[in-house]
């Protein structure tokens, strides 16, 4: 099988997916699976809808337009002008904040006849999409008055832009916000879509989880952690997703260089305290294939460098040589540019026997 791939175990996606479901359902709260990591993936998906999740969502109307139709499908970013037409044909609803872009979208959707929802997102703090607080009631009135737009609901995203954290005092202003809506205008707004899988520690609990009825999470599904500080949610897998590459060198090297020195390709070359000699491997994987951020070697090694092309790896005690794979595994970032680079290879499966631990594929070694 080629390499770099990444593996992905579409039985545990749909597993983490029903333990949230289960979870939030307990405080009568949905679960919007979110799909951007994954470039829309029709069969992570699937794996998430039968988890129990009530839609998808994602960023990009490109990546909503390869998912399921028949189920509610919401542009989690505020539409571009220029793609309203596709958004309307594609998504059932969309996040929004600008004027310009709602009268645009309300065109739009009065040409081609259709009835698209809108749900305004407000700014809670985190500095990234939101209408100021005092701005709401105005682009309430926006939405009303339209000719084919239906305002679903509000909604805020936090800790995305500034780690923002969700909790009780900016959630309240929230909630405020929607009981003010109702009441002036007369109106049951379906949707109060409290953020992602950042809000999940704060809506599982909080005593004050007020009109919150839906979470829109990513992460928390595909990587079983909670993105505030990184860490593992009991009960969920981490190992739904796995990058696998091949060993293309292995030699015993100096611990440092040698010669003047300058920048690297990547800016500062990386800090050499150690002495004496490594064993050093470089896997056929680069920036171009994903983020060294949030790449994750087997224990017992670790990231010395990498370029656009090249990986390299201290082995420590592995004895490994060319053409073995080694499996990594992905923080948020490394997932999302390795799902997105063209040079890596997506595996899909059912039924993955995906490994507890990361280190060399089993039957690599050896060509």
């Amino acid at each position: 099988m080629s390499a770099p791939r990444i593996e992905i175990d579409l039985d545990l996606v749909e597993r983490n997916t029903r333990v949230l479901v289960d979870r939030l359902a307990a405080r009568d709260i949905r679960v919007l699976g979110v799909t951007k990591a994954v470039l829309g993936s029709p069969r992570v998906a699937a794996a998430m809808l039968a988890g129990g999740a009530i839609g998808l969502g994602d960023a990009r109307v490109e990546n909503l337009a390869r998912l399921d139709g028949s189920v509610p499908r919401t542009l989690i970013r505020s539409p571009m002008i220029s793609q309203v037409g596709q958004v309307v044909r594609t998504a059932t609803a969309s996040l929004n904040t600008e004027p310009a872009v709602i009268a645009t979208l309300d065109d739009a959707a009065t040409h081609a006849g259709i009835r698209h929802d809108v749900i305004l997102m407000v700014e809670l703090g985190d500095l990234r999409e939101g209408i100021a607080v005092d701005d709401v009631p105005a682009a309430v009135r926006v939405v009303l008055a339209s000719r084919s737009l239906r305002l679903r609901g509000l909604g805020t995203n936090l800790a995305c832009q500034n780690g923002v954290v969700p909790d009780d005092a900016n959630m309240d202003v929230l909630h405020r916000l929607v009981d003010r809506t109702e009441a002036h205008h007369g109106i049951t707004l379906d949707v109060v879509s409290g953020g992602n899988s950042a809000a999940l520690e704060w809506a599982l609990t909080t005593a004050r989880l007020g009109r919150t009825d839906e979470l829109r999470l990513g992460e928390s599904i595909l990587l079983g952690t909670e993105p505030l500080r990184r860490t593992p949610i009991a009960g969920l897998s981490t190992n739904a997703f796995a990058l696998v590459g091949e060993i293309i060198e292995v030699a015993d090297k100096p611990a440092r260089p040698w010669g003047t020195q300058a920048l690297a390709t990547y800016g500062e070359p990386p800090a050499h305290s150690a002495r004496g000699t490594r064993r050093q491997a470089i896997v056929a994987l680069g920036r171009q294939d994903v983020d060294i951020v949030g790449l994750l070697p087997p224990d017992g090694m670790s990231v010395l460098g990498m370029s656009s092309d090249h990986l390299v790896l201290d082995l420590g005690d592995h004895p490994m040589t060319v053409g073995d794979e080694l499996r990594f595994g992905l923080g948020y970032g490394a997932l999302v540019r390795a799902m997105t680079s063209p040079f890596v290879t997506r595996v899909e499966r059912q039924v993955l026997a995906t490994p507890d631990t990361l280190g060399p594929v089993a039957g690599s070694a050896r060509r």
